[in-house]
């Protein structure tokens, strides 16, 4: 059974304003021209399906990381961020919204309005507490 997957169809991601790529990952890189994302924002997907990062053969992860460190030079390179964040979104809780894995590479700003907070800043916050279902008698919010 075929997977209707946008991530499958790697020649719609050499599109990108960075393409990289190896022999089981390709790396595929915005500019200023997608107003909702950091200037410079991408992302690391293998070439064959895979829907979580625990998935992944040990070739992808090596794969993942050289195309990972060519990312950055190539970044620096054009861009010099300030930093970066790394993330996998896995499973919808988590925010993954296409069910092929994919690593986000996102370069950060000095002057951006967010700067200086992490991808768990938000998780940290009090609102997004829960109960600990493993402490007697905390059950859960539900």
């Amino acid at each position: 059974m075929m997977i209707a997957c946008d991530f499958c169809d790697i020649e719609t991601l050499r599109d990108a304003e960075v393409f990289l790529e190896n022999e089981s990952c390709v790396y595929a890189a915005n500019g200023f021209s997608t107003p909702d994302v950091l200037p410079g924002s991408g992302i690391i997907v293998p070439r064959e399906h895979r829907q979580s990062p625990f998935e992944l053969t040990e070739t992808e992860w090596t794969c993942t990381r050289m195309l990972l460190l060519q990312a950055r030079r190539e970044t620096d390179r054009r861009l010099s961020p300030d930093g970066y964040n790394l993330g996998w979104n896995f499973g919808s809780a988590a925010g993954q919204q296409v069910a092929h894995v994919h690593l986000h590479v996102i370069p950060r700003f000095a002057d951006e309005l967010h700067a200086g907070r992490g991808i768990r800043w938000w998780l940290k916050q009090p609102e997004n507490r829960r109960l600990d279902p493993t402490q007697r008698g905390g059950g859960s919010l539900s």
